[in-house]
C-alpha cells in the first residue's frame, strides 16, 4: 500500500471512530436518548455532571425518575437557575416529566444529572456506564462520554462548570 493510501485509509478510521464517538444514542420504547455526554472532574471533587438530550416520540408522556452507575454513589436530576448572579441548583423532586412529542435537553446551563460522590476522578475518553430509569418506559443502560468540552451547541455563556 503507498503513503498516500495509507494516510487516507488512517484519516477514514479516524473519522469514522470521532464520528462513532460524537453521535451515541439510545433507544427505549418510544424514547431516543441522544449524546450521553460528561466533563473531566477535578481530584476529589464531589460531585460531576450528565448531560444528554431525551426525546418522547410517543403517544403518552413519560418521567425520567433517576438512574444509577457504578461510578457514583447516586444520581440525581437537577435542575439550574440565575437569579441575578446567583446560581442555584436544585433536585427536581418527583422526576421530569418528557411530553408526547418533547425534546428536553439536559446542558450546563439547565437540566442536569448530578453524579454524586464519584468513585474516582473522570478523564477525558472516559466512559462512565449509567442506567436511566422511566416512570413508563422502564430501564435503559446508557454511556456518558467524557469530553474535554461541552458540544459547541451546549454554550453557557461563558461559565464553566465542573
Amino acid at each position: 500500500m503507498t503513503r498516500h493510501r495509507l494516510a487516507v485509509a488512517a484519516g477514514v478510521a479516524l473519522l469514522s471512530v470521532a464520528a462513532a464517538a460524537a453521535a451515541h444514542e439510545y433507544t427505549l420504547g418510544a424514547l431516543k436518548i441522544g449524546h450521553p455526554w460528561s466533563l473531566p472532574t477535578p481530584p476529589g471533587a464531589p460531585t460531576a455532571a450528565g448531560y444528554l438530550t431525551i426525546t418522547n416520540n410517543g403517544a403518552k408522556p413519560d418521567r425520567l425518575l433517576g438512574g444509577e452507575t457504578p461510578m457514583a454513589a447516586k444520581i440525581e436530576i437537577h435542575s439550574m437557575s440565575m437569579t441575578g448572579n446567583i446560581m442555584r441548583m436544585r433536585e427536581v423532586a418527583g422526576g421530569l416529566a418528557i411530553a408526547p412529542g418533547q425534546t428536553v435537553k439536559f446542558d450546563p446551563s439547565d437540566y442536569h444529572l448530578m453524579l454524586i460522590g464519584p468513585k474516582r476522578p473522570f478523564k477525558v475518553g472516559d466512559h462512565i456506564p449509567a442506567t436511566l430509569r422511566f416512570a413508563g418506559a422502564g430501564e435503559v443502560k446508557v454511556e456518558f462520554y467524557v469530553q474535554a468540552e461541552a458540544p459547541k451547541s451546549d454554550a453557557m455563556g461563558g461559565m464553566t462548570m465542573h
